[in-house]
């Protein structure tokens, strides 16, 4: 093992990382239990983990450096914080993926794979693109579970395999075992049915609360500007009438006199009467229309709208990773 060390590094400070990553490779699996080191196998997981970093074996490169952290109390500070790096620039090009298996001692296959050793909670590290994961115990039923692993993406589920009573009768266990021989997918069970959302709820709820404002505004803004029209045509029609006083009544009299006659002020209050009446009938339309579109919306279904898939649609979304493009598509079957 020592010699394989030592050669792993003198390729490694030529640059040589192939020759490395072999020499650190026998290095590691000569590595024997019963006669080296924690220190040393992590060690020795960590420095072939750097290699893979060098050599874009990214997800045998997360593996290692991984398995190396879990013993970091026995590693230096130095070469802790190096593994962490590498495990980091690692992490971004592979998806990891976190998943529990009820019971703890099923046998765990990804991609027709078996996981070497058994656990409650697996931390594995993939290739970014579609994965299948499969439990299976005696007794038990299977599970399974397909995902889309991301780059630098955590992927978290878990899966139970349902067991059949040990009391049971021998019908009943009879058809457990007979069931037992589906799988059970994971990703097919039926989802609990969402409740209804309030009318309040996302943008329509802003637009119906922003319709139920303006509109208020409008009507009140148009009724103050129509009894001020109000009370400038009562001030206009006692203005007129002293004028009009002892003289013989005539439509045009005032309207055609000069500038500095003493109608003008007359003018200046029609005119100011006559544009408020204008901009309160004004704003008492467009309230009334913007007050009726709000209360139409109450009876206007917006989920067509949406971000979320109804129930039984078929969802259609980009996929971009550093090494393919394409189109997921999900839906129930």
């Amino acid at each position: 093992m020592k010699d394989h060390v030592r050669r792993g590094q003198r390729a490694r400070a030529a640059g040589q990382w192939t020759e490395a990553h072999a020499a650190y490779k026998a290095a590691f699996e000569a590595a024997d239990p019963a006669t080296s080191t924690e220190r040393e196998r992590a060690e020795l997981a960590g420095e072939l983990g750097l290699c893979e970093v060098a050599l874009h074996k990214h997800r045998d490169a997360a593996e290692h450096l991984a398995r190396s952290l879990e013993l970091r109390e026995a590693l230096p500070e130095a070469l802790r914080r190096r593994f962490e790096a590498g495990l980091r620039e690692a992490a971004k090009h592979v998806a990891t993926l976190i998943f529990a298996v009820d019971p703890p001692d099923a046998e765990v296959l990804v991609d027709g794979k078996r996981i070497g050793r058994t656990a409650r909670t697996y931390t594995l590290f993939l290739e970014p693109g579609q994965h299948m994961v499969r439990g299976r115990a005696p007794g038990c039923q299977d599970a399974l579970h397909t995902l889309r692993a991301v780059a630098d993406a955590e992927h978290e589920f878990t899966m139970p395999l349902p067991c059949a009573a040990t009391s049971s009768a021998k019908e009943a266990s009879s058809a457990k075992e007979a069931a037992s021989t589906t799988p059970i997918s994971v990703r097919t069970l039926p989802a609990p049915r969402a409740q209804a959302p309030s009318p309040w709820a996302s943008w329509p709820g802003t637009l119906r609360i922003t319709g139920i404002a303006v509109t208020t505004g409008a009507l009140l803004g148009g009724g103050i500007f129509m009894v001020r029209a109000s009370k400038l045509d009562g001030d206009l029609s006692e203005r007129r009438d002293g004028l009009t006083r002892g003289a013989t009544p005539s439509s045009s009299m005032c309207w055609q006199a000069p500038q500095d006659s003493p109608c003008a002020d007359l003018v200046r209050l029609r005119d100011a009467r006559n544009l408020s009446a204008g901009v309160g009938t004004g704003l008492v339309i467009a309230g009334g229309v913007i007050g009726a579109l709000t209360a139409a919306s109450f009876f206007t279904d917006f989920s067509f709208l949406g971000r979320t898939p109804t129930q039984g649609r078929v969802h259609l979304a980009p996929v971009a990773t550093g090494r393919e493009t394409g189109v997921s598509i999900e839906g129930q079957w």
